[in-house]
């Protein structure tokens, strides 16, 4: 047995374990646009790599270079207004006409079995989660400031002056939630964010 699958067989062992001791966790990270979520969550996803990702329902269209069931879950529009009716979703919100939202089911299921689950999703997302799942153990991602995410945000050079303007506002009342939140990691460094990030991760898991 090679060294990956000696280490895929110890994650799945491990998750055996837990699944017979406890249910599995649900954590939830949150963040203004530019201030490192996603990198996190791949850094957080590479080192737990027995953590269930949540991946997102979506009616809008598939970008390019976008894959079905790994960036999101495409579906029709009225399916997913279908899932609203039917209570399908765990969390769900409308944004420029598209929806977005995270199915329940697989939720439910994945804490059962006693799979840790991984959620990216925003305050507004938040909120309706800890209503359903309120030990969801929660955390926001900080920019170090103002300045420095809107610095962030300009290098990116995909964005419009007016586009991050509103990027900003969206963020300032974001950063005046993080009281929501169990946990508030500062994202300055990089390095020392995810070994933080993966501390808190590691205190409820162990």
């Amino acid at each position: 047995m090679n060294m990956k699958a000696r280490h895929l067989q110890k994650a799945r062992t491990q998750t055996q374990a837990r699944g017979s001791d406890r249910p599995g966790l649900l954590f939830i990270l949150s963040a203004p646009s530019g201030a490192g979520k996603s990198t996190l969550c791949r850094a957080i996803r590479a080192h737990f790599t027995d953590l269930l990702y949540s991946v997102s329902y979506t009616s809008r269209a598939a970008r390019p270079g976008e894959q079905n069931g790994v960036d999101y879950h495409f579906i029709a529009k009225a399916a997913f207004e279908r899932g609203i009716e039917r209570g399908r979703w765990a969390e769900w919100a409308e944004v420029h006409g598209n929806y977005y939202g995270t199915s329940a089911e697989i939720l439910d299921r994945g804490i059962a079995d006693g799979r840790d689950i991984l959620m990216d999703i925003d305050v507004q997302g938040t909120r309706q989660i800890l209503k359903r799942y309120p030990a969801g153990i929660t955390v926001f991602i900080m920019p170090p400031s103002l300045e420095a995410l809107k610095s962030r945000l300009q290098a990116r050079g995909t964005d419009s002056a007016e586009v991050i303007a509103v990027r900003l506002k969206n963020a300032q009342n974001e950063m005046a939630q993080k009281n929501l939140y169990r946990h508030v990691v500062i994202n300055d460094r990089l390095p020392e964010a995810i070994t933080e990030l993966i501390g808190i991760f590691e205190s409820y898991r162990a």
